[in-house]
């Protein structure tokens, strides 16, 4: 089994949002999305363009309060499940949200998944949003305003740099998007 990775830099919010419009083109009922990166990085930006791309119902936006939300299909494709794992600390409450039950009839997109639920499927993919000042970390003594580039301070501009990793062999010969 070989992996595949690939490197993309996204103008924007709108170009994030194109970029999952993009990957949905490739997602099937089954496929499992593992999205990480600083808060304001992109996730729930991205999952917005991967679900316009599967064509569901409802406005995709952060489930951070209910965990798990289900979007149903508007056509004949798959339903996206969109998860918000930040708040889950354990095996136990991932296995309370019964996700596997879902998993090979819907595509399913879970925010801060990275080293909960990889164990969900073998085949998957692992995207991880890096924004520059996005999500500005105040905590930073030495971070100066002025230093900023306006767009940073826009929660939908700045460069978003994604990595995107294909793991397992359904994603054998397929070729991931390199631009929004």
């Amino acid at each position: 089994m070989s992996d595949l990775e690939v490197h993309v830099e996204l103008a924007d919010a709108d170009a994030t949002r194109d970029y999952g419009r993009a990957l949905a083109g490739l997602l099937r009922a089954g496929d499992l999305v593992l999205l990480s990166g600083a808060l304001g990085a992109g996730k729930t930006t991205l999952t917005q363009g991967i679900g316009a791309g599967l064509d569901v119902r409802g406005q995709v936006a952060s489930p951070t309060f209910i965990i798990a939300r289900v979007h149903p299909s508007l056509g004949a494709g798959p339903a996206l499940v969109h998860v918000d794992a930040y708040r889950l600390g354990s095996l136990d409450e991932v296995e309370a949200l019964d996700l596997d039950t879902s998993l090979d009839e819907s595509v399913t997109v879970v925010e801060w998944g990275e080293g909960l639920l990889e164990g969900l499927a073998p085949d998957r993919l692992e995207i991880d949003i890096q924004r520059p000042h996005g999500g500005l970390d105040l905590g930073v003594d030495d971070l100066d305003p002025a230093d900023l580039d306006p767009a940073d301070l826009d929660p939908a501009g700045g460069v978003r740099t994604v990595r995107v990793r294909a793991r397992g062999p359904r994603w054998s010969g397929v070729r991931l998007p390199v631009v929004g």
